[in-house]
């Protein structure tokens, strides 16, 4: 069986040939291909994919140009792709060795699996530790599943079919919903912890602030998406008002570089829980 490995891509030149660098230096029995799907990167990105395809020929780029966001790039990625077995990663990351071969075996095997991630090769040490390293992240409210991040997943394309791809409409966590649209479905997510990818984090305070205001938003939206009357939404209020008391009594942490990453961190998914609860309703989770 063919494995596809389709990576959506805006802007990453500065990281993305580390990536393809790891990817291209790896073997499988089987055949397996390369898709970049290109979404309206105005970098050298594509350049700098194009300087690998002759060093590894089943490597194409594709255009997803026609609406901005990780959910319509994977998804055009994954149209234009022909393996019957599909595996995704980020193009500011790094598979590690064996990584494609673990992947592909694992779908030979299951619909859906979801590796490992690694924190330590590519950030300081305060930065360490990942959700997804030792098995599938959980989530804190309904629909109370397991999920995996984006950018270490893969599953066969009868069952992207079957959930009807990424929702494009989600700009962040259209992973995590696709994850739970699968579940819903019947099917189950295995951990492969041979899988393994190196993380890159964020490595300024405001993309560090952004991205966790961004994530705790769409977990609004997913929350009120997959609400369940059986839960009381007080207990997520007073978790919400406690979290801010403890925002403000934590900003001696701003003493540290690593305190002022953490701080911020918590400053954002208390504002993402804000402009989630405002302007699309629901509980702030």
């Amino acid at each position: 069986m063919k494995l596809s490995i389709v990576i959506p891509c805006y802007n990453a030149a500065s990281t993305l040939g580390f990536q393809l660098e790891a990817l291209i230096t790896q073997h499988w029995s089987q055949p397996w291909e390369i898709i970049l799907a290109d979404n309206r990167s105005t970098d050298h990105s594509r350049q700098v994919a194009e300087k690998y395809r002759e060093r590894f020929p089943n490597l194409r780029v594709v255009d997803a140009f026609e609406k901005q966001g990780s959910g319509h790039a994977t998804n055009a990625g994954i149209k234009a792709s022909a393996g019957e077995l599909i595996a995704l990663c980020d193009a500011d990351d790094e598979v590690a060795p064996g990584w494609v071969a673990a992947m592909g075996e694992a779908l030979c095997r299951h619909e859906f699996v979801a590796g490992r991630f690694e924190t330590a090769k590519l950030n300081p040490e305060w930065m360490h530790g990942h959700e997804q390293e030792h098995g599938l992240q959980t989530i804190w409210y309904p629909p109370w599943l397991p999920h995996a991040g984006g950018g270490n997943m893969g599953f066969t394309r009868a069952l992207f079919d079957a959930v009807g791809g990424f929702d494009e409409e989600m700009v962040h966590l259209q992973d995590t919903e696709f994850c739970f649209r699968v579940q819903k479905l019947g099917h189950s997510l295995h951990f492969v912890p041979d899988a393994v990818l190196h993380v890159r984090r964020r490595d300024s305070l405001l993309g560090h602030y952004r991205q966790s205001r961004n994530y705790a938003e769409y977990n609004v939206i997913i929350a009120k998406r997959y609400w369940s009357k059986d839960d009381s939404p007080s207990r997520y209020l007073r978790a919400f008002l406690t979290e801010w008391y403890r925002v403000v009594r934590r900003l001696p942490e701003l003493r540290t570089k690593g305190g002022r990453f953490n701080w911020m961190w918590r400053l954002g998914r208390q504002v993402g829980r804000s402009k989630g609860l405002l302007l699309h309703g629901g509980v702030p989770v």
